[in-house]
C-alpha cells in the first residue's frame, strides 16, 4: 500500500529500494508483490512497480536515482497568473470558456498554482506502462490499482488493472472499482494535490488526488483478497510530548493562510490510515476471539452469513507499517535553511520560506514537504527510507517468508 504526499514520495522510494534490492539478499529471492495499491504519488510508484514487476533487482535503484536527481527549478514553477486571480475564482469568476459551454471540448487540465509540465512528462516516460499488462498476463502479479477522488461526486475511483476481469467489487458506493488499462493520465489523476496541481481530465468528468478520501488504499487491496498487507506511510505517526510541544510553540503562525494549508493537507493526505488500521485491527481481534470462543468454524460461519451484504470475506489480516522515523515537514524546513543549499532555493520557494516564518529552530514546513521536488530534499528521504526499513529487516523477512 503506497501512501501520497507529493515531494514525500521520495521516502517510499527509499523503502522500495530497500524491498527490492537488499532484502532479496537475504529472503534468498525478490520480494513478491502480488497486489499493488497507490494513491496521490504512490499511484506513481504503484505503476512503476507493476512495470518492473519482471526485473525487480533494478527497478529500487532506478527509482532512488529518478528522485535524486530532481530540480525544483527545472520540474515545478508558480503560475502567477493563477496565484494572482485565485481570489477571483474563488467567487465563481474566471470559470474556463470550455466548461461554461456545452459542446465543447472539456479542456485536459483545471490549472492549479503550480506548473508541471515536465512533472507530468517524467511521469509519462519513467514508467513503461505498455509492460503493466504484459506482467499481469505473465503472472508477475495479480493486480495494481490507483484512486482518485471523482471531484464531481466526491467518491473514490479505483483504476483496476488485474489478471481477473472480474476482480473488484460493487457494493460500496463510496468507493468504486473500474476496470481500465492504466495510463499515465490515472497516476496523474491520482497525484494531483488541490489547488496546487491541476486537476486531470478522464473521459466526462475530472479527477483530483486520491488521497483526499483514501491516501493509503488499505481497502482496494482487502477488496482484491489480499491477507497479508505492507504500509508505507509518509507521515511518522502519533507523537510524543516533543511533537506536540513543537506543534503548539507555533501558535503565532496559525492566522498565517500557508502554515494552515500545509496542516489541511496532512489532515487530507496523511491521517486515513490510523484510522483504516485501527479498524482492521480490531477486525482481526474480533475474529480470533470469535474462533477461541466459538470454535475453528467460527470465521467460516460468519463469512456464509455476511457474504450476501459485504460481497468479500472478513479475514485475518498481517500487517507491517514501515514509516519515517522522522518529521518530513521539519526535515524539509532544515535543509531549505542550510546554508549550503541557499543557492540551490528557487525564488518562489525562498518567498514560501519567509511567509512562513521559518526562522529559527525548531521549525516545520508541512506545505514546502509537499512541494519541494529537488534532491536538497529528496536525496535525504530516500536515504532515510531505506534506513527505516533496513530496521525492520527481520520483521519484514518474516513477512515475506512463505511460512
Amino acid at each position: 500500500m503506497l501512501s501520497g504526499g507529493g515531494a514525500r514520495g521520495a521516502y517510499e522510494a527509499g523503502v522500495l529500494r530497500y524491498l527490492l534490492e537488499e532484502l532479496p539478499q537475504r529472503l534468498g529471492r525478490p520480494a513478491r508483490f502480488d497486489i499493488i495499491t497507490g494513491a496521490s504519488v504512490g499511484a506513481i510508484h504503484a505503476c512503476f512497480l507493476a512495470a518492473t514487476a519482471h526485473r525487480p533487482y533494478r527497478a529500487g535503484e532506478r527509482l532512488a536515482r529518478i528522485w535524486g536527481r530532481l530540480s525544483i527549478g527545472s520540474l515545478a514553477s508558480v503560475r502567477t497568473g493563477a496565484l494572482l486571480k485565485s481570489p477571483l475564482r474563488a467567487m465563481g469568476f474566471l470559470v474556463p470558456r470550455a466548461l461554461r459551454r456545452r459542446g465543447r471540448p472539456l479542456p485536459d487540465r483545471i490549472a492549479g498554482f503550480l506548473e508541471t509540465g515536465p512533472l507530468e512528462a517524467l511521469a509519462r516516460r519513467s514508467v513503461e506502462w505498455r509492460h503493466i499488462g504484459a506482467n499481469l498476463a505473465a503472472g508477475h502479479l495479480d493486480a495494481v490499482s490507483v484512486a482518485a477522488t471523482e471531484i464531481a461526486t466526491g467518491r473514490v475511483v479505483a483504476f483496476l488493472q488485474a489478471r481477473d476481469p472480474h476482480a473488484g467489487w460493487s457494493q460500496d458506493a463510496g468507493l468504486v472499482s473500474r476496470h481500465v488499462e492504466l495510463r499515465v493520465e490515472h497516476a496523474l489523476a491520482s497525484a494531483a494535490i488541490p489547488v496546487l496541481f491541476p486537476a486531470v481530465r478522464i473521459d466526462d468528468t475530472y479527477f483530483a488526488d486520491g488521497g483526499i478520501r483514501l491516501n493509503t488504499p488499505l481497502a482496494p487491496a482487502l477488496r482484491l483478497g489480499a491477507d497479508r498487507v505492507l504500509v508505507i506511510p509518509l507521515r511518522r505517526g502519533a507523537g510524543g510530548d516533543t511533537e506536540v510541544a513543537l506543534e503548539t510553540s507555533r501558535i503565532a503562525s496559525y492566522p498565517n493562510p500557508l502554515f494552515l494549508y500545509g496542516k489541511v493537507l496532512n489532515a487530507l493526505l496523511l491521517d486515513h490510515i490510523e484510522t483504516d488500521l485501527q479498524r482492521m485491527r480490531v477486525i482481526n481481534r474480533i475474529l480470533e476471539r470469535g474462533e477461541r470462543s466459538f470454535g475453528p468454524q467460527f470465521l467460516e460461519r460468519m463469512n456464509r452469513a455476511s457474504e450476501p451484504d459485504r460481497g468479500h470475506p472478513f479475514r485475518k489480516v498481517w500487517d507491517v507499517v514501515v514509516r519515517p522515523s522522522r518529521d518530513l515537514g521539519v526535515l524539509a524546513g532544515e535543509l531549505i535553511s542550510a546554508p549550503r543549499n541557499g543557492a540551490r532555493v528557487p525564488t518562489w520557494v525562498w518567498l514560501m520560506q519567509r511567509a512562513l516564518g521559518l526562522a529559527g529552530e525548531p521549525f516545520e514546513a508541512d506545505l514546502l514537504s509537499y512541494v519541494l521536488f529537488d534532491r536538497i530534499y529528496t536525496g535525504p528521504l530516500v536515504q532515510l527510507g531505506m534506513e527505516d526499513a533496513r530496521r525492520q529487516e527481520e520483521e519484514l523477512l518474516r513477512f515475506f517468508s512463505d511460512d
